[in-house]
């Protein structure tokens, strides 16, 4: 940020960083408190997508818990819940069949609905604004601003129209800092600024490493005939190998529109893993291909999503700020939903601000925040989880295996709990020690290559300005990453930002950033073996602009 740029100040007593589920419950419920108790509150959610929702994407099916604390009377007020989930299935894919599996009780989806999070998203944001909260869209929180003592004093904006030379251009927009009393962070799923306060205030010196998934999602019209509103169908095993966690979804929406995607957990060991190109095989498998005949897709993205649960869950308070929702690592993984848990967090965080506020309390953190989440029902819910995901780092079978017991016997109360030993970008293989995958080409039909899908996803990024995505270390990609692992930032990428380009005189390859191309996903953040990556926000109202995901 260009320190030679005056900056606008706005005052707020609490300014919150993301405006999905999370950040928009934690501004509805301060609004609530503070009418029920008759004072001003002054309320500012920042979003960095051109409009709330814009980058959005989940499965996703929706368990209404919290939606009913938040507003009882959702159902007449327009949210866009409409279509319950129902005829739960649930698979193991070998490569020419599906074999039904029970449904474990954690997945069972009566009196939940399928529908869009990011539709979701905007009417809680219209609910939002009509009790007073001010939304900012479009603007990126590119920095945590703090006092002489080191206390969180809110964030400021990124300065717009700054060049990629690092000088202002002719349509500078300066950044605007946004001071508050408290600052909640709801990032999501590896937020940049959450990334820096974990390492400022040492917030997961206690907890397991973080597990990552990364989520590849298309939906499509499909023949009416072949759409069954509320059919929920999960899956495992092919495409994947046995050591490879994940597994695909697919929900029937309103409209003949189906959600069809595939999630793998970036703890895999082949380098040569392509997690979109595993989400295409998917597709042409014969029990799903039929489905999509037909049809066409109408929109493509993809996210990363924590998977590691209770045991990951970091510190959730220092000077100054608290994380909610996602980035507070809140996902239930066995249920595959973290919607409701998300607004939860959000929703106890105000309520601890509002009686931090009211007691008028001299202390800049908010320490009760971490204490009222345990002894809410998403505390219990999560805990119950908590040794879902961990078996499977040992593999397909006994993650299976042991996750069966665990729902169907112990019920999430087994007098033990199991661990997650190491992160995601520490569990690479050398490219000489794993097998190559051979991905089909894609047939323009059912699969595709990425830059074709990448339309689908509606990305834009104002190309003069600096890239986004920056290299601690530029030698590192052509000298470690494709040396060892044949440069694996080429494939687990959804959107073909990495390239490694080979010059004409046939010397070493040099690794071409496609920033334009960027989904937002942050795998690159995660997964990079030796942690080279690092994903910043880049110029306010960038990135995909998602409909319905």
């Amino acid at each position: 940020m260009s320190r030679d740029i005056e900056r606008e100040v706005m005052e707020y007593d609490v300014v919150i960083v993301g405006g999905g589920p999370a950040g928009l419950a934690t501004a509805i419920r301060l609004k609530q408190l503070a009418a029920e108790q008759g004072r001003e509150l002054g309320v500012c959610v920042l979003e960095k997508g051109s409009e709330i929702g814009a980058h959005i994407l989940s499965g996703a099916v929706i368990e209404p818990r919290a939606l009913d604390e938040l507003f009882p009377d959702w159902r007449n007020q327009g949210a866009p819940l409409v279509t319950p989930a129902c005829d739960d299935r649930f698979y193991f894919m070998t490569g020419r069949w599906q074999i039904p599996l029970p449904v474990a009780p954690t997945m069972r989806n009566a009196g939940n609905y399928v529908a869009s999070v990011g539709l979701l998203a905007r009417w809680l944001a219209q609910q939002a604004e009509a009790l007073g909260v001010e939304i900012y869209a479009g603007f990126a929180a590119a920095e945590v601003l703090y006092d002489e003592a080191g206390v969180v004093q809110g964030v400021a904006t990124g300065d717009m129209g700054i060049g990629k030379d690092g000088k202002p251009t002719d349509r500078l927009t300066p950044g605007v800092e946004l001071r508050a009393r408290q600052t909640v962070f709801a990032e999501g799923c590896r937020g940049s600024l959450t990334k820096a306060l974990i390492d400022r205030f040492g917030l997961t010196k206690e907890s397991d490493p973080q597990a990552y998934g990364l989520g590849v999602k298309e939906i499509w019209e499909v023949e009416p005939a072949k759409h069954k509103a509320g059919r929920v169908s999960h899956s495992i095993g092919w495409p994947l190998d046995f050591a490879t966690y994940g597994g695909s979804f697919i929900y029937h929406l309103e409209n003949n529109q189906v959600a069809i995607g595939f999630v793998v957990g970036l703890d895999y060991q082949n380098p040569h893993l392509s997690p979109y190109e595993e989400f295409q095989r998917f597709k042409a498998h014969p029990a799903v291909r039929p489905l999509l005949e037909g049809g066409r897709r109408v929109a493509y993205g993809a996210r990363a999503l924590v998977e590691g649960g209770f045991q990951a869950i970091p510190k959730l308070t220092f000077p100054g700020g608290m994380l909610v929702g996602d980035c507070a690592g809140t996902m239930n993984s066995s249920k595959i939903k973290g919607t409701h848990t998300a607004m939860k967090s959000g929703m106890t965080a105000a309520e601890a601000i509002f009686e931090h506020f009211r007691s008028e309390s001299a202390e800049s953190e908010v320490v009760a925040y971490a204490d009222r989440l345990k002894h809410t029902w998403l505390w219990e819910e999560l805990y119950l989880s908590r040794n879902i995901r961990p078996p499977f780092q040992h593999g397909l079978v006994v993650g299976v295996v042991h996750s069966a017991i665990d729902a169907f016997i112990w019920r999430g109360k087994a007098p033990y709990t199991l661990h997650l030993h190491h992160a995601d970008h520490q569990t690479l293989k050398k490219a000489c020690d794993a097998p190559r995958i051979d991905y089909p080409k894609p047939d323009g039909v059912i699969t595709f290559d990425r830059l074709s899908n990448l339309a689908f996803a509606n990305v834009n990024h104002e190309e003069n300005q600096p890239v986004h995505l920056q290299l601690r270390d530029h030698t590192v990609p052509v000298k470690i990453n494709y040396a060892a692992y044949e440069g694996p930032e080429a494939r687990y990428c959804p959107a073909g930002v990495y390239e490694f380009i080979t010059e004409a005189d046939g010397s070493r390859p040099r690794l071409q950033i496609n920033a334009a191309n960027c989904l937002h996903c942050k795998t690159c953040d995660i997964k990079d073996p030796m942690q080279n990556i690092n994903w910043t926000v880049p110029e306010g109202g960038g990135g995909p602009n998602y409909p319905n995901m």
